[in-house]
């Protein structure tokens, strides 16, 4: 398969398959969940209008998507979602897409996803990773990944310190996701442990407000989330 070089080195499709990271030390299957672009990112709504809202979410999903991709530690990522304007989008990027035929909420889509990953690559190591991480840095979830290897599931939670952002399962482990609302304390009930690392803020920065938006701009958001937010955006925040 040929590929070629995008954001931060990431590779592309340029014949129809996903992109793959054939380094032997790039493990990590990553499952990023999308719901439908037109009803994501309600809670933006005091700051961005309908017109930006989903703009915003497409951008944030192909950050996280490149950035996911440039990662040392990943091999490749299945992104669950039924909005065929963003699986076009994020399968030009080379993210395999798999069509949420669940439809069934968030945790029933990587649970989906991560079984897809596997039909593919018997206990291959996977990931559920949040979609709205605009400020991810590639290295940043590497050691968030290798210190989720040295356990059989573990989780990574958010910025606010309530929800999550990242749960793994190691080979053979199933990864039993329960995002939504307080899933901090939901995986660690459930035997996840947290990963505990300090400088990983890109990776812990998920968005969901005006407040958490700002937060990550502080970070540094990927190019195409930058581009939406430019001064000369209609309705940009």
């Amino acid at each position: 398969m040929t590929r070629a070089p995008g954001h931060n080195g990431a590779p592309t499709r340029t014949d129809g398959e996903p992109a793959t990271n054939t380094d032997p030390k790039a493990h990590w299957s990553l499952v990023v969940p999308l719901k439908p672009l037109a009803l994501a990112k309600s809670r933006l709504a005091p700051a961005a209008d309908g017109i930006l809202r989903p703009r915003l979410a497409l951008a944030f999903a192909l950050d996280t998507v490149a950035a996911v991709l440039a990662s040392p530690a990943v091999r490749d990522v299945a992104v669950v979602t039924d909005d065929h304007v963003a699986g076009a989008e994020l399968a030009a990027l080379g993210a395999r897409i798999v069509p949420d035929t669940p439809a069934a909420g968030l945790n029933a889509a990587l649970a989906h996803g991560a079984r897809a990953v596997r039909r593919e690559r018997p206990g291959a190591p996977v990931a559920a990773l949040n979609a709205d991480l605009p400020a991810l840095r590639p290295l940043e979830l590497a050691r968030v990944l290798a210190y989720a290897a040295g356990y059989p599931r573990a989780f990574l939670a958010d910025a606010a310190g309530v929800g999550t952002t990242l749960l793994s399962a190691r080979d053979g482990v199933e990864l039993r996701p329960g995002f939504g609302g307080r899933s901090r304390r939901r995986h660690s009930a459930s035997g996840a442990v947290e990963i505990l690392l300090d400088g990983v803020d890109s990776v812990r920065q998920d968005v969901d407000t005006a407040a958490d938006l700002a937060a990550a701009r502080s970070l540094g958001v990927g190019p195409r989330t930058a581009e939406r937010l430019a001064p000369a955006a209609p309705g940009s925040v």
